[in-house]
């Protein structure tokens, strides 16, 4: 019997977004995926032979990189982050848009100026992003990683800036901070381990329909 292919899904809002592209290329969870109150991570699919897993973002890129996933979707910010190199991201499904940057309070307490900066401290769940944005600009980061709650960071002292993804900017308002500077923009992509695409048929193939999917959108 074929192993299933599993193809791993990120909990959150680029789910949302996700779904309705995952079914035009054949991907269509079962019924219980779509109830809130459903705690299991693994699901069937109308398709007999494949399984879809729903983890954290980060944990989606680390599941297809050792090929216990095929396949996947996650933001290009994870891809960056982790710059594994059995991960190939194939097609940007031109979903799932923010951006990653800098915010700083909006009356710079305690945040000294990045010109006049050779060290700073930065609150991320992004440190290797980050550490490389700021040696590119001559500047050692110093980065205390959170994986949540980062726009406290500031306020109580724990770091001057953070790094975190933005979408309308209105959580970085409504806790006193301003976005200073853009790192990446940020959407979403179609991941495949390299391995399982060079000996799996099905994942050619799944590579193919969202291929086809974004060249139709773009057209």
């Amino acid at each position: 019997m074929t192993k299933p292919l599993t193809f791993a899904v990120p909990k959150g809002r680029i789910l949302d977004e996700a779904l309705p592209v995952m079914a035009r290329a054949g991907v269509v969870p079962e019924s219980g995926f779509h109830d809130k109150s459903n705690r299991s991570l693994s699901f069937a699919t109308e398709k007999s032979d494949m399984r879809i897993i729903r983890v954290r973002a980060f944990d989606v890129a680390t599941f297809v990189a050792f090929g216990a996933a095929q396949a996947g979707i996650v933001g290009s910010d994870v891809i960056e982050e982790f710059n594994y190199s059995e991960l190939y991201a194939p097609v940007d499904l031109d979903i799932g848009h923010c951006r990653l940057s800098v915010a700083e309070p909006v009356e710079g307490a305690g945040a000294e100026p990045v010109a006049n900066a050779s060290h700073l401290r930065i609150a991320t769940k992004y440190p290797n992003i980050t550490s490389r944005w700021f040696e590119r600009k001559g500047i050692q980061a110093e980065c205390v990683k959170l994986n949540g709650a980062m726009e406290l960071a500031p306020t109580l002292g724990l770091a001057g800036r953070i790094v975190d993804l933005v979408s309308t900017g209105r959580t970085l308002e409504q806790n006193g901070l301003v976005e200073k500077d853009r790192i990446m923009p940020i959407s979403a992509r179609l991941i495949v381990n390299r391995a399982a695409l060079k000996t799996d048929q099905r994942v050619a193939d799944l590579v193919d329909a969202f291929r086809a999917i974004a060249n139709k959108a773009a057209a």
